[in-house]
């Protein structure tokens, strides 16, 4: 079941239905093999099926490690984060957050959206920086030394 919360303005006419969203943020480490050419044809993948789900969602990827944020209805979103801890590309998958809300689309348009590697590792700083897990936190402190020390 889809939650919807309806706002109304004080204008006649006016109003805007916006769903429950679930949204989810994960790290992984890639597999030895994973390269650039691989990491295009899961995004043509993604575009291809996403928007037929309703996820929405960025990807980020460098120096081995993926970083993702997916947002849509809880259902797919769940059923995709489980294809992916099955999918062998990837390897220490962490789950930084989760959460189910009232609110617009964070990345409305983009069925799945890839970064340049150049933002991997603040996007990983900044999930280490906000992480309250113990265990997320260290995981990411590990995969930013590792990075490090690929530099």
């Amino acid at each position: 079941m889809t939650a919807i919360l309806d706002l109304h303005g004080d204008e006649p006419g006016f109003g805007l239905a916006l769903p429950a969203l679930y949204n989810l943020v994960y790290c992984s480490r890639a597999t030895p093999g994973v390269d650039d050419a691989t990491v295009q044809r899961i995004v043509a993948t993604a575009r291809r099926w996403n928007p037929e789900y309703g996820v929405t969602g960025i990807l980020v990827f460098g120096s081995g490690i993926f970083f993702q944020w997916l947002e849509g209805p809880r259902d797919n979103v769940t059923a995709l984060m489980s294809r992916l801890r099955s999918d062998s590309r990837h390897d220490s998958i962490v789950l930084l957050s989760e959460v189910e809300e009232v609110r617009e689309r964070m990345f409305p348009d983009w069925d799945m959206e890839l970064v340049t590697s150049d933002h991997i590792r603040d996007v990983l700083q900044d999930a280490l920086d906000s992480a309250t897990d113990a265990q997320n936190a260290k995981a990411l402190s590990v995969l930013l030394t590792e990075l490090d020390a690929a530099l």
